[in-house]
């Protein structure tokens, strides 16, 4: 028992990482004004700078991959060189002088950032034995899940005292701090000890793994379809005041952490009815939210319902990904990838139907029927362990 209790302080230290990495890629969002002003471009071109990241994420992330392991690079060898690509890109970003050159600078540091993540998950998964793999991702991927609780109000909180070059100047000294501890404190390992390119790539061709990508994409797709517009929708649709918005946030965040650790303790064990129930939920909170109408308590219950699942799920994601491949590089950033890419479809997706003229909730819907299809993926691994567990 007390071996389980305690995990590697390792494995903080990646989260923090992955913290570092995500307040990066979001921090824009809470200065938006100040850059549109720095390069007199519109706010919606301030937008996609968010988007430029995540398509460096998606599109970038895998070769690299590819190409350290076709070189035989060991896993922490890769993380420590990718991180200090990323703080050089981000020093590129803090300092532009253009909007075209911080275009690149954060294209440059999604490629990064997509890459290390997955490193960071392989680590972890090496760092701890196979029974706590599920605790030990909750750890880590609480990171993420932090970035928008603290550390986008902190950069927006430096932005508007010092500007936003203090901001970005900020994370990259975090940045910085995570690339010397990681290449001081995680265990030297041997390029060796990682899958090869060729048993990694061969991992790929397994159905089981690609099904577990596709549900991975779409809880991502739903919550972010919902998530991004919910700003206006707390606002015009429900009534909340301006003011309330922040601090019901957090609480979204809040419930976001609660139901990440709730997952990460049943995620080796329970990995597919962890996700079903939370898909489950997720159809019902989402659903309930675009129904609420006038009732307050109704929209707000079903808003931090929401923050229950969603991203919270991201320890039974992973597991579901380890126990059906072996969690190499490839395999870890190929499923980032595929998370960036839901995100990015679910926030598109959610803005084309508000577009459309169907209204502030319509996004609502397209959560809920990505989240519905979500919990179809999990048709055929339901009947498959439902079976295995009659044989038995």
């Amino acid at each position: 028992m007390t071996n389980r209790s305690k995990l590697p302080s390792t494995v903080y230290l990646l989260g923090l990482t992955i913290f570092s990495l995500v307040t990066a890629e979001f921090m824009i969002a809470g200065m938006m004004p100040a850059l549109a002003d720095a390069f007199s471009v519109s706010l919606a071109q301030v937008g996609n700078l968010i988007a430029f990241y995540a398509l460096g994420m998606a599109l970038g992330g895998p070769p690299v991959t590819v190409l350290l392991l076709a070189r035989g690079i060991g896993s922490k060898q890769a993380l420590v060189g990718l991180l200090f690509v990323y703080v050089a890109a981000g020093a590129l970003a803090a300092a532009a002088p253009s909007y075209a050159v911080l275009v690149l600078a954060r294209i440059l540091m999604g490629v990064a950032s997509a890459a290390c993540i997955g490193l960071c998950m392989t680590l972890c998964a090496g760092l701890v034995v196979l029974q706590s793999r599920g605790r030990a991702m909750s750890v880590v991927l609480a990171g993420l899940m932090l970035s928008p609780v603290a550390g986008v109000p902190m950069t927006a909180w430096v932005e508007q005292h010092f500007g936003w070059r203090a901001s970005s100047w900020l994370v990259v000294g975090l940045a910085l701090i995570c690339t010397a501890l990681t290449a001081l404190r995680l265990p030297k390992d041997e390029a060796t000890s990682a899958p090869a390119l060729a048993r990694q790539w061969a991992t790929l061709h397994n159905r089981s793994l690609w099904g577990a990508y596709l549900t991975s994409g779409l809880i991502i797709g739903a919550t972010f379809a919902a998530f991004s517009y919910c700003t206006p929708i707390l606002i015009q649709e429900v009534g909340v005041a301006p003011g309330q918005v922040a601090p019901l946030l957090a609480l979204y965040g809040v419930a976001n952490l609660l139901g990440n650790m709730l997952v990460g303790r049943i995620a080796d064990r329970h990995t597919i009815p962890a996700l079903g129930w939370g898909l489950a939920l997720m159809v019902l909170a989402l659903g309930g939210f675009a129904l609420a109408g006038d009732a307050r308590w109704l929209n707000l219950t079903c808003f931090i319902a929401l923050g229950l699942t969603g991203v919270a799920l991201n320890p039974a994601m992973v597991a579901r990904v380890m126990k059906a491949a072996e969690p190499g590089a490839l395999v870890n950033t190929l499923h980032t990838s595929v998370i960036t890419a839901g995100l990015a479809l679910g926030s598109w997706a959610g803005g084309t139907v508000i577009d459309a003229g169907l209204g502030l909730r319509a996004p609502l819907w397209v959560g809920a029927g990505m989240a519905l299809l979500g919990l179809l993926s999990l048709a055929r691994p339901l009947v498959a362990r439902r079976v295995v567990g009659k044989c038995a």
